[in-house]
């Protein structure tokens, strides 16, 4: 049994958005855990629901049934205001497409939720550097994202999300949009996160990342189910 700490949990959620007369069922009724510790992938092709369930899990959008935990606060109760909160304080987001802000440099990137939490300056400046530290990227915090390469603006990206300490690291199609050397570098960095205690979710069509994870599932029309990892690193 998996003795490891519950952080996010999906009960009988789903999402569906309705257009006229209508219904498009995004996410079908699915029970689904995250647990500090492990990377998980989710995986399935384009328009499968998964990014759906990241959206869930991210609280980015409220489920249209079922139930919704995350950190123990129950989503479906919560205001917009708290939901965004919560985002903040224990949500770290990593995307395909990095979204860095080109005018600043790698260690202001990083900044950036930090300023949002309203941190003073000084432990601003001590979490930087650790985040940075911790992805490799210290002495690149002054370049502005045009002068790195696809792999290391995501390393960046990783720190910001890691900068605000969050228990849970959602990440969608990290590896898209990298060569072969730089996937490994990512995904051995998230590995390492989660052998951290975090709780990592990597949304992926990419079957090559089942040897980084621990347990995976497979989203496949709207319905969530849990698939055997295959190719397993010793």
């Amino acid at each position: 049994m998996n003795q490891k700490k519950l952080i996010a949990e999906l009960k009988g959620a789903g999402k569906e958005y309705k257009t006229g007369d209508q219904t498009i069922v995004a996410l079908q009724a699915s029970d689904f855990q995250l647990h500090e510790g492990e990377l998980t992938l989710i995986i399935g092709p384009s328009g499968s629901g998964k990014t759906t369930l990241l959206s869930l899990l991210g609280c980015v959008i409220y489920p249209s049934y079922g139930d919704l935990w995350v950190d123990g606060q129950h989503i479906n109760s919560l205001n917009a205001t708290k939901l965004a909160r919560l985002r903040l304080e224990t949500i770290g987001f990593v995307f395909q497409s990095f979204n860095l802000l080109a005018p600043l440099t790698a260690e202001e990137n990083v900044e950036l939720p930090l300023k949002l939490l309203g941190l003073d300056s000084s432990e601003r400046k001590k979490r930087v550097q650790k985040a940075l530290e911790t992805v490799g990227m210290i002495e690149r915090r002054k370049n502005l994202p045009k002068a790195l390469s696809g792999g290391q603006q995501q390393r960046i990206a990783i720190a910001r999300a890691l900068v605000t300490n969050p228990k849970m690291i959602l990440c969608d199609e990290p590896t898209a949009s990298l060569d072969k050397d730089s996937l490994g570098v990512v995904m051995k960095e998230l590995q390492t996160l989660a052998r951290q205690g975090k709780s990592v979710a990597v949304v992926t069509h990419d079957p090559r990342l089942q040897q980084y994870a621990d347990r995976a599932v497979e989203v496949k029309n709207g319905q969530v189910i849990p698939i055997e990892l295959t190719n397993v690193k010793g």
